[in-house]
């Protein structure tokens, strides 16, 4: 069944991202993005309980080699330069905040494709589609007031190369 496969592919992405905003909550914990990546966290973690019980109420059982996949491309993705040989540096959080802003317009548009074919599923009345979409805009517009703020810290001409 292709929904099965698109939903656990979601899946997957949804366990790497909520893994990206609990790690990026930790490292700025001591920061002023702190509150933020914290809720964003969370919402996050709604997001991908929503889409369990989505899945759960179509009968898609969990494709636990993806969910894995998604765990596991998180931690890989740890190993990226960012201009520190240790360490977390402002250059971490800008591609956090990219990253997790592409997790977000994905999220979205599995939430709208629900909604185009909602009349053929049988989706319980308490996942409220319009609701997750809302909320992922939301959440892409907070990113990104987020991230050019990130920017204008890590790469502002006035900082040290």
């Amino acid at each position: 069944m292709l929904l099965s496969i698109y939903l656990n592919d979601h899946l997957a992405g949804a366990t790497a991202g909520r893994e990206l905003a609990k790690r990026a909550a930790a490292s700025n914990r001591d920061t002023p993005y702190a509150p933020f990546l914290e809720e964003l966290a969370g919402q996050i973690e709604e997001d991908r309980d929503s889409l369990l019980a989505a899945m759960q109420a179509l009968g898609i059982r969990v494709d636990r080699v993806k969910v894995a996949g998604g765990w596991g491309a998180e931690k890989l993705g740890r190993l990226k330069l960012n201009g520190r040989l240790r360490g977390y540096s402002p250059l971490s959080r800008v591609v956090e905040l990219e990253a997790l802003a592409l997790g977000v317009h994905g999220k979205l548009a599995m939430w709208r494709a629900l909604e185009a074919i909602r009349p053929a599923l049988p989706l319980p009345a308490d996942i409220v589609l319009p609701e997750l979409v809302a909320r992922a805009e939301r959440q892409l517009g907070e990113l990104e007031t987020h991230r050019l703020r990130a920017v204008a810290d890590a790469l502002s001409p006035t900082e040290p190369a």
